[in-house]
């Protein structure tokens, strides 16, 4: 039976199971009139029209068919559940997010850390940020997953509770953990291809192809960034210290791998670092990121390629009992080993 949504606080569309209609009807949550929609409905109707056999308590059926919600049909342009959060930790952080009855948040697949009694996860393919979208258009989501080197499945956990129940998820790395409104975003927002962490149901997840070809070959992210879309929370992770930068204007050139997420109105290209030497010799990289325009840049202090690359650097390093003397590796050309 094709999933149900009704008319929730702010007349936002809500995702409800049927087997909960009858206690929502009980403690007045829903009523027969309340107007619900299903996939394949060209408008909103009361749930006595759509649904009569769920109909077992509450006040008498009305009769008749009740205006259409103002609100657009269920089509990816919908609001995003509204929830609330905490941010716990320091540099290994974990965002709590506590979840109304019917409320959903998206997260990628591993990156839970607990939940409560009451909340159900199930693995889907894509965001169920379009319910009406057939299996090739969530094959193609998926396959653009792919490209960000993200899993194809995404998991929705779902308070199927009738109180607040929370669940948590936690940063894969150190660093921190940003909470984005995007109705202060203008409903988008580019990050890097792995620091989306989790989202408000309704939040569309997809992505971005940078437009010129240098920022391909030479920009660290490569032509692929994820792109935030909706009017609800998204959290993104990025490692160390987080800054965020407002351009009005002016240009701001940033280390390609530092740069982990920007607004609408920023333009995001390449350039050399310098001269030849300066490239060479100057240890800050061949290309730098340019930044120019209107909006807001957020930047990380530690880009997880560049951690990586000193743990691998000072595991092999522990290979020589003299890795930190003044020779190093050389003391062992006169070892008798």
């Amino acid at each position: 039976m094709p999933q149900l949504y009704y008319a929730g606080p702010n007349r936002q569309p809500l995702a409800v199971a049927d087997d909960a209609i009858d206690a929502m009807l009980k403690n007045g949550s829903l009523s027969p009139a309340s107007l619900v929609w299903e996939e394949g409905m060209a408008e909103w109707k009361p749930l006595q029209v759509v649904r009569p056999g769920l109909i077992k308590t509450g006040p008498p059926s009305l009769p008749g068919v009740m205006p259409p919600l103002n609100v657009p049909a269920i089509d990816g342009a919908t609001r995003s559940h509204e929830i609330d959060y905490k941010i716990m930790g320091d540099d290994m952080q974990i965002v709590e997010i506590e979840l109304d009855p019917q409320e959903t948040v998206i997260a990628e697949a591993g990156s839970m850390n607990y939940m409560e009694a009451g909340i159900e996860f199930e693995t889907k393919m894509g965001d169920g940020s379009n319910p009406k979208a057939g299996f090739m258009d969530k094959l193609m989501s998926v396959g653009k997953r792919v490209l960000t080197g993200e899993s194809l499945f995404m998991t929705h956990f779902t308070n199927r509770g009738t109180l607040k129940q929370s669940v948590a998820f936690a940063a894969p790395y150190p660093g921190k953990i940003i909470p984005m409104d995007l109705t202060q975003l203008n409903g988008e927002l580019f990050c890097q291809k792995d620091a989306f962490l989790c989202a408000a149901f309704g939040t569309k997840v997809g992505i971005a192809f940078a437009k010129k070809l240098g920022v391909g070959f030479f920009g660290g992210e490569g032509f692929v960034l994820q792109r935030l879309n909706g009017d609800g929370k998204a959290f993104i992770h990025a490692g160390g210290t987080i800054v965020r930068k407002e351009l009005n204007g002016n240009t701001l050139l940033v280390d390609t791998g530092c740069l982990v997420a920007f607004t609408q109105g920023v333009e995001y290209d390449i350039q050399r670092s310098g001269n030849l030497k300066s490239m060479v010799f100057g240890g800050e990289g061949i290309f730098l990121a340019t930044l120019r325009g209107h909006g807001s840049v957020w930047l990380q202090s530690l880009p997880f390629s560049r951690l990586a690359d000193r743990v691998l650097a000072n595991a092999r390093g522990t290979a020589s009992n003299d890795s930190g003397s003044v020779l190093g590796g050389l003391g062992n050309l006169f070892s008798d080993r």
